[in-house]
């Protein structure tokens, strides 16, 4: 083909091809800023997503309406005396030995007490003497007030001789009441029961030498009335609203592996122990059976109710700052809103609520420290719990 054959493309043909390049670079360049702008999007979606918090839900440990509060008792008879001796001397006999049960007023032991015996002999010797001293007085006395009325003998000497009469009968009086005295702590020379029971201690042989006294030395016996015990607790103050009379509780004790006894809660000491911050209690249990000795060692089993407005939620959920001990919770838009919460007992691993929760509340465990109010969180999926049952109670154990 010669160069006159070619034709020069057309001016219209340029345009053309001209405008459909710049449209198509116009395509190319949008497609670039439409893309650039949708992955920056993306991005900053993205980075949004990142920094919204993952929260797990603390799911409320379930309650019942009483639980079991397990306290060491010490168990004591109902009644129990220590015998002393009243008087000085030696011991002359006992008749009965650790545990062997006695009657209300059976002797124990009699004591020999010479230096007892010799004064109440000079005692009842001397009132002989004052008795007939005074019989004589008596008579002179009456005989001066008959000679007074026949005028033989002066009003003087009849007002002394009366006067002399009643100054001797004074004196045997009080030689009575000595001798009285003296025949009572004769009969302290037995030692006897005070109540039925059981011989618990016998400090005593023959020949011993006894020293009279009232608690400054050793109980010379001790009886104690085992037919029902009392059993003395110490509850805490956390607990002892829960208490009242008349309740029942049962007891363990170790020599009696896997049984249970009863008891009835009797007395409340109403004084709180500003050591121990503990109240003392009294239960009773029947002792028919011979079971139960002073001393012992047992643990009590109460069944306090619980408040209904209480609840119960892991240690982990608590928020401890400046505003006290908060719990994060969740309203329907998943914002942290945090309450102050009033804590009831510590059980460890999880504490109660007294006040500022409610059951139906979603509550966040382990918040994270960043966390704050109003902040909008997501709520990860709750794991399964394999093996988990409601209990119908809760033991403390203290």
């Amino acid at each position: 083909m010669s160069p006159e054959d070619v034709k020069a493309p057309s001016r219209r043909s340029l345009l053309t091809a001209a405008t459909a390049g710049v449209l198509l670079a116009s395509v190319v360049v949008g497609y670039g800023f439409v893309n650039r702008a949708q992955s920056k999007q993306e991005v900053v979606n993205w980075t949004n997503a990142q920094s919204i918090p993952t929260v797990a839900l603390a799911q409320p440990i379930p309650g019942s309406s009483q639980q079991t509060l397990t306290l060491p008792g010490n168990i004591q008879p109902f009644n129990r005396a220590a015998i002393f001796a009243r008087v000085n001397g030696y011991v002359k006999s006992w008749d009965h030995d650790i545990g062997t049960a006695v009657k209300a007023g059976q002797v124990l032991a009699t004591i020999d007490a010479p230096d007892l015996d010799q004064q109440l002999s000079q005692a009842k010797a001397t009132l002989a003497s004052v008795r007939a001293n005074h019989q004589i007085a008596s008579l002179t006395a009456n005989r001066n007030n008959i000679l007074l009325q026949k005028q033989i003998v002066a009003q003087q000497l009849a007002d002394q001789t009366t006067a002399d009469e009643k100054a001797k009968e004074a004196v045997v009086d009080a030689n009575q009441a000595n001798v009285r005295q003296l025949e009572a702590m004769q009969s302290f020379k037995t030692l006897s029961a005070p109540f039925d029971g059981v011989v618990t201690a016998r400090n005593v042989e023959l020949g011993m030498l006894i020293n009279s006294g009232g608690g400054s030395g050793q109980a010379l016996f001790e009886v104690s009335d085992l037919h029902r015990v009392r059993i003395y607790v110490q509850v805490p103050q956390s607990f002892s609203a829960g208490l009242t009379v008349g309740m029942k509780a049962t007891f363990e004790m170790p020599q009696y592996p896997g049984a249970q006894f009863d008891a009835t809660l009797s007395h409340i000491s109403k004084s709180i122990n500003p050591n121990s911050h503990s109240m003392q209690v009294e239960l009773q249990a029947d002792n028919a059976a011979g079971k139960f000795f002073g001393g012992s060692y047992c643990n009590v089993h109460f069944e306090i109710p619980t408040d209904a407005n209480l609840v119960t939620i892991p240690s982990t959920a608590l928020v401890t700052g400046n505003q006290g001990t908060q719990v994060a919770t969740l309203d329907s838009n998943n914002k942290v809103v945090l309450r102050s919460v009033q804590l009831g007992r510590d059980l460890g691993d999880s504490v109660e609520v007294t006040a500022g929760l409610s059951r139906s509340d979603r509550i966040v465990n382990n918040p994270p420290e960043t966390l704050t109010a109003g902040d909008t969180v997501h709520v990860a999926a709750a794991a399964p719990q394999a093996g988990v049952a409601a209990s119908s109670s809760k033991t403390v154990r203290q």
